[in-house]
């Protein structure tokens, strides 16, 4: 049995935001092995997240982020079940995880569904005439547009991009372990971005 070090621990915390036992918990289950004990936390997180996804979110926090400079500017609202989850540090932490993230990342929308259904079929007529062009057959090319589309949500979709911080995980996935770690339903409900100079 590999001996759970205090600096393994805490590196687990730093790669997934989980909580300090649950952390401990899972280099116990996994003998100390970092990457496979990561592995376990988004796993029980996106178990925990399926099991607690009917509960209300009616608490939480709207936080607000400057980036250093002051040139780009992030609100964003985050629910969560109770107050006193939204006061603890871990909560706010990831909060302003999910505020710097828009600020570097630019999203459109939170999930795909919100985005503007004429900016999706705009991105697809422009992924078919590039397919078209190439002279691609059809069916290839029909691939490549829904590939490409595909590609077009983990840009513009803030629970589908890469998280700045761990490119390994979405913003899903650090919500769910979240989830996993606090033991409350999350959801981020909506944000606004302000770059300055950008046109309104």
């Amino acid at each position: 049995m590999a001996e759970i070090t205090a600096k393994l621990v805490k590196e687990l915390r730093e790669k997934t935001g989980a909580g300090m036992m649950n952390c401990k918990k899972a280099l116990g289950e996994t003998d100390g092995d970092l990457s496979k004990a990561i592995d376990y936390l988004r796993t029980k997180g996106m178990a925990d997240a399926k099991k607690k996804s009917g509960r209300a979110t009616k608490e939480g926090l709207v936080f607000s982020y400057i980036h250093p400079g002051g040139k780009v500017g992030v609100m964003i609202e985050v629910a969560c079940e109770t107050d006193f989850v939204a006061r603890t540090p871990d909560f706010q932490n990831f909060c302003k995880d999910v505020a710097m993230q828009v600020a570097a990342s630019a999203p459109l929308a939170v999930e795909r569904e919100d985005l503007d259904p004429a900016v999706v079929e705009h991105e697809r007529e422009i992924a078919k005439q590039q397919a078209i062009e190439s002279g691609k057959p059809e069916n290839i090319a029909e691939k490549i547009v829904t590939g490409r589309i595909e590609k077009f949500f983990g840009e513009v979709c803030l629970m589908e991009q890469a998280f700045v911080k761990d490119p390994n995980m979405t913003v899903k996935d650090l919500l769910d372990g979240m989830i996993g770690s606090l033991g409350e339903n999350m959801a981020i409900r909506r944000f606004a971005r302000f770059q300055l100079g950008e046109e309104i």
